[in-house]
Order: structure tokens, then sequence, then C-alpha cells
């Protein structure tokens, strides 16, 4: 099945250790492929199978870690 794309905003990066951390949450999620996460702005953007992930596992990792995040439109 074709891969999809979602933009992640996250709230509370403010470093790279930050960034290391999210980009970890969101590789230990099932079905994740690339995830290319910035600082500014902070943002992720995260290549998935949905038939294993959907935006809101996405989100849930990324909070699990301490980094609300919230899917944004512009892929």
């Amino acid at each position: 099945m074709a891969q999809e794309r979602v933009m992640l905003e996250i709230t509370g990066m403010t470093c790279g250790h930050c960034v290391a951390a999210v980009k970890k949450s969101l590789c230990a999620v099932p079905g994740v492929g690339e995830v290319e996460v910035t600082l500014s702005p902070p943002r992720a953007r995260v290549s998935y199978d949905p038939s294993k992930a959907t935006p809101e596992t996405l989100t849930k990792a990324t909070a699990e870690e301490g980094y609300p995040s919230s899917a944004v439109a512009g892929r």
C-alpha cells in the first residue's frame, strides 16, 4: 500500500535533544517510514503506512514523549 504523509506541529521543543526525542518516538510507531523533524519551525513530516498507523497514533507517540503535537494542513 502507498505511504501517506502528514505534517505535525509540535509543542515544547527547544533544542536538538528535543528534536532527537521526537524523531525517536515517531520512528518507534509501527508503519512509520521517513521522519524529518525541525526545530524552527517546530514540526515533523512523517511518511507512514495507513494500514498500520494514523495521525492520531503519531500525535499520541509525541505526547507520550512529552511533546504534544497536532496534524496540520499542508504536507
